[in-house]
């Protein structure tokens, strides 16, 4: 990426202070970016964040900005956007089983926040906007997922009504990001190291899996290649619950001691997750590591589309994690190994 396209520009990231913000922090502080803000609504997180990145980063830290707001309240919004170039909206209420129990407040947070992001940037002519999705927004089945689709329509109804050139609004779409916050490797680590079996929903399940880097790609990707009122999806390999859980044994549990213990599906989750609908690949554009799916530019007045002959479909099917590329638990190791967080926590079991 080239870094010149951020030089001396404001960047900000709703939700900054997790696992996404963390990322980007890393990835572009010590760069000719200007500032970055962390929007976000706990002040302990904030802290948290500050303090590290003055111990980790002392010549930049003084670069990140830090405020306290939430996205359900616009004017909070607004205060903290003045100045802003670019924004990278990762502000969600993310857990499928507090969202199923909880379904207004997923919607506050992802539908109704989304909005007020989006109309404030347009409000302060911020130029771009990134919005953040999930595979759960695909035929969606649980609360989580519905709230994260509406966002997904909330996010190209406002493209439309906005002029691209002055504020374009993209968002991009991906699956489970191993090792991030509330995620499950992180868990399985804990109870293989408390010398408990390691819970498992249903052995044969599976997940899309990206490490935290190829979703800051995915963005970037939405960011210098996205046409306004775009849903980017990134290619992405699943492996099956089963092969994530040996494979985090097989770097953890030296002693193969660990075992695995079924607990049964939770509330709202799928067998499998999809990326690209089958509907959505009628107009996708395949663009290598990455589909394009793009806003559908048509009016209300559906007169004018009616048509004799039928159109002919893209080829493409439904993108889901059991038709991509499956891996095996080499490579989800080899994966895994390739993250700071797992190096981390290898190097905490030598010591």
């Amino acid at each position: 990426m080239d870094k010149s396209i951020f030089s001396g520009k404001t960047l900000m990231i709703t939700g900054g202070t997790g696992s996404f913000g963390n990322a980007v922090l890393n990835r572009f502080l010590r760069t000719d970016i200007g500032e970055i803000r962390v929007f976000s609504r706990d002040e302990k997180k904030q802290d948290d964040m500050r303090h590290e990145f003055q111990a980790k980063m002392p010549e930049v830290a003084e670069k990140i900005k830090f405020y306290i707001g939430d996205v359900r309240d616009l004017a909070s919004v607004k205060n903290a956007m003045h100045g802003v170039d670019y924004i990278f909206h990762a502000a969600a209420l993310k857990q499928v089983p507090s969202c199923e129990f909880f379904p207004i407040e997923a919607v506050k947070t992802n539908v109704l926040g989304t909005e007020n992001v989006l109309t404030a940037a347009i409000e302060e002519g911020v130029k771009t906007v990134i919005c953040l999705s999930t595979d759960k927004a695909a035929y969606p089945v649980n609360a989580m997922g519905t709230s994260k689709a509406m966002m997904e329509k909330v996010i190209v109804a406002k493209s439309r009504t906005v002029d691209p050139s002055k504020t374009k609004i993209c968002c991009t779409r991906y699956g489970n990001v191993m090792c991030s916050r509330g995620s499950v490797i992180p868990l399985w680590i804990d109870q293989i190291r408390n010398g408990n079996p390691i819970t498992v929903t249903d052995p044969t399940m599976t997940r899309f899996i990206m490490s935290l880097e190829e979703a800051v790609d995915l963005v970037l990707f939405a960011f210098e290649n996205g046409t306004s009122g775009d849903i980017l999806v990134q290619k992405a390999p699943a492996c099956t619950i089963e092969t994530q859980a040996k494979a985090v044994m097989e770097l953890f549990d030296k002693e193969g001691k660990s075992e695995i213990k079924v607990i049964g599906i939770r509330h709202g989750e799928k067998m499998y997750e999809t990326l690209l609908t089958n509907e959505e690949c009628a107009n996708a554009i395949d663009m290598g590591n990455f589909y394009r799916v793009p806003c559908d530019k048509r009016g209300l007045n559906y007169d004018k589309y009616f048509k004799d002959g039928d159109v002919e479909r893209n080829p493409l099917t439904e993108f889901n994690s059991h038709n991509t590329e499956l891996l095996n638990v080499e490579q989800v190791k080899a994966k895994l190994l390739s993250l700071d967080y797992i190096k981390e926590e290898l190097k905490k079991d030598e010591n």
